[in-house]
């Protein structure tokens, strides 16, 4: 785990123990969880949600001092927990959010944090079986902390270092979205048409995208071919989705 500054050991809030509201679509997860944090003194599970509605319904109710949240729920289905931690950092800023994943994913990692990462935690779902990194996680982030599971941090510096080095990072935004097309076998007029462009500036564009991939010099059908499979095989780098 990476820690940010912060207490990491429980401080109970006059006198009385972290209150903590669960929110997971799994009975199973929910289930996990909850035998874990009755084992806690220092700890006070005052409710459990299986979709965000029901949480902020929560947190209104309950007032915790910690949501955990998986990242994947209903209503959306998607990165509902990292909206609602977005969204409780404006209204709700001294309440601390742990979002939980399954997988290592740094554009979650990055939404999370990018509003600051006081009070913010991102863990990964295989470590919560380990009772000492869940509760030193949801103590952290009562606590003004940040926690970053160690993979994700792995997964964000992986994806830096990608960035970086890859050549598609000297494309702009019109020429990946030209090189996307090519990479589906468009030919030039079918991108203009497609993009609402004269085929002479998709022509320019290509070029661009030519020289900056350093295929100025390859046959015409060798440069589209060389620079679909450097489009590809970035995408193919891309982590999965939580």
């Amino acid at each position: 785990m990476a820690t940010l500054p912060g207490d990491s050991s429980p401080q109970p809030t006059s006198g009385r123990p972290i209150r903590v509201v669960l929110a997971d679509d799994s009975y199973l997860m929910r289930e996990a969880i909850t035998h874990v944090l009755e084992g806690e003194a220092d700890f006070e599970l005052v409710a459990t949600c299986d979709s965000g509605d029901a949480l902020l319904a929560a947190v209104e109710s309950e007032a915790p001092d910690v949501v955990l949240t998986d990242i994947r729920m209903p209503p959306s289905g998607d990165d509902e927990g990292i909206a609602i931690a977005n969204r409780l950092r404006k209204t709700h800023p001294q309440l601390g959010v742990v979002v939980m994943s399954q997988y290592a994913d740094p554009r979650y990692g990055i939404a999370l944090l990018e509003g600051g990462s006081d009070r913010r935690a991102y863990l990964l779902k295989e470590r919560l079986h380990d009772r000492a990194q869940l509760v030193g996680a949801l103590a952290t982030v009562a606590n003004g902390g940040s926690v970053v599971d160690s993979k994700v941090v792995e997964a964000l510096i992986a994806a830096r270092s990608r960035s970086e080095g890859s050549l598609l990072g000297e494309l702009t935004g019109r020429e990946l979205e030209i090189l996307s097309k090519i990479a589906q076998g468009r030919s030039n007029q079918a991108i203009a048409d497609e993009l609402a462009l004269s085929k002479r500036a998709v022509e320019k564009h290509i070029n661009a995208i030519f020289l900056k991939l350093d295929l100025s010099r390859a046959e015409d059908v060798s440069r589209r071919v060389k620079a679909a499979l450097i489009f590809l095989s970035q995408q193919d780098q891309d982590p999965p989705a939580a």
